[in-house]
């Protein structure tokens, strides 16, 4: 006896709209200055809560399901842009890095943590080295690093303008 079955469009389902509409920001966003990327990201993760591990490795496992990009080597800042976009949506937030890895070869990355390990990757926090962290409740106002314009702070006075100890 055959059983005639269908396989569900990519996206479909529950949070299928949300996703795709978080991976469509996200290649977007990934296309910004390091910068003004952090910048948004940071506006995004005001008012969240922290998401836990199990939450974000489900959006996880759902971004990378949706997108073949996401999916793919390359695609660990689009992913965990992605990542992070659909988890504020449900109103929480995991840790965006970017940085790169610790060990040989060197090269740039991006991944989402929550509860202080990564998330959907095969190396451990120890083995990447984060450049830029955006967690929960971050203040956006007088950011420095990113190099996406010419002064360190909001005054333009110099590097270190702005700064608190």
């Amino acid at each position: 006896m055959t059983t005639e079955m269908t396989m569900p469009r990519r996206g479909a389902g529950a949070g299928g709209t949300r996703l795709r509409a978080a991976t469509a920001a996200a290649l977007v966003l990934a296309r910004l200055k390091p910068g003004r990327l952090r910048r948004m990201l940071a506006r995004c993760s005001r008012g969240a809560r922290p998401a836990s591990y199990a939450e974000t490795l489900e959006v996880l496992e759902a971004v990378v399901a949706t997108s073949r990009r996401c999916a793919s080597r390359y695609g660990c800042l689009p992913r965990s842009v992605a990542v992070a976009l659909a988890c504020r949506m449900s109103g929480v937030w995991p840790d965006w890095c970017a940085g790169v890895w610790a060990t040989p070869p060197f090269s740039p990355h991006a991944w989402v943590q929550a509860e202080g390990r990564t998330v959907g990757e095969q190396a451990e926090a120890a083995d990447l080295r984060p450049l830029m962290v955006v967690t929960v409740g971050e203040e956006v106002r007088g950011e420095h690093g990113g190099g996406d314009h010419g002064g360190g702070g909001t005054d333009g006075a110099g590097p270190g303008a702005g700064q608190t100890a």
